[in-house]
């Protein structure tokens, strides 16, 4: 196991009144495998991930990973745009943010209110992605089949089984991505990362070993 190297800074995103505020962690001897971003829900922030270890355990497999308090939520809360993301679709701002902090090919870890950003930017921008990992996001049902079937990068779908709001539901219009493996976590909730963050983090480590 490699050391980890925690820190935190903030970045400007085109469309966004103020910087976001991210925590960022990464090997510090051995050579980075791959990007992760991850987001997060509308009650939540970059501080759940850094609290179950997410980030630890990601740049402990190797992984640079920026974990990031969207716009008006967490630390980022000067940033709330005026629009749905300042001037720019949802799809074009997260486009931004990974071109902002230079993360692209980028694996993306999205639950919840988080969907409204990744969604839009897989179908959108199918070359900046490595993978997805859809925790019961909201919007599945904005896209058709086709939209889906597009979308080429491996996903892991990932939900709680007594997520009885979106688990299935999103699962329903997630499993016509044309690459993907599903992972229900047993006695677990809609946030089911924080429900039971080892096997969380043995599945997500088991599929980014795959890359």
């Amino acid at each position: 196991m490699s050391e980890v190297r925690l820190t935190e800074g903030s970045v400007q995103v085109e469309g966004c009144s103020s910087p976001l505020f991210y925590r960022q962690s990464e090997p510090v001897t051995a050579a980075t495998r791959l990007s992760v971003l991850l987001l997060h829900g509308i009650r939540f922030s970059s501080e759940n991930w850094l609290n179950i270890e997410t980030l630890e355990a990601l740049a402990k497999a190797g992984c640079r990973c920026v974990a990031v308090d969207l716009p008006g939520l967490g630390r980022s809360k000067a940033a709330e745009p005026p629009a749905p993301v300042g001037q720019l679709a949802p799809g074009q701002f997260l486009k931004g943010l990974v071109e902002s902090l230079d993360l692209a090919p980028v694996v993306i870890i999205s639950p919840s209110l988080s969907g409204m950003y990744s969604l839009p930017f897989l179908t959108q921008y199918p070359l900046y992605g490595a993978s997805v990992h859809p925790v019961a996001p909201i919007c599945t049902e904005k896209f058709t089949a086709e939209q889906y079937q597009s979308v080429k990068v491996p996903a892991l779908i990932v939900y709680g089984d007594q997520d009885s709001q979106l688990g299935e539901v999103s699962l329903n219009n997630l499993k016509n991505l044309t690459n993907h493996r599903v992972v229900v976590m047993k006695g677990a909730g809609h946030p089911c990362y924080l429900d039971d963050p080892d096997t969380w983090h043995k599945a997500l480590i088991d599929f980014i070993s795959t890359l």
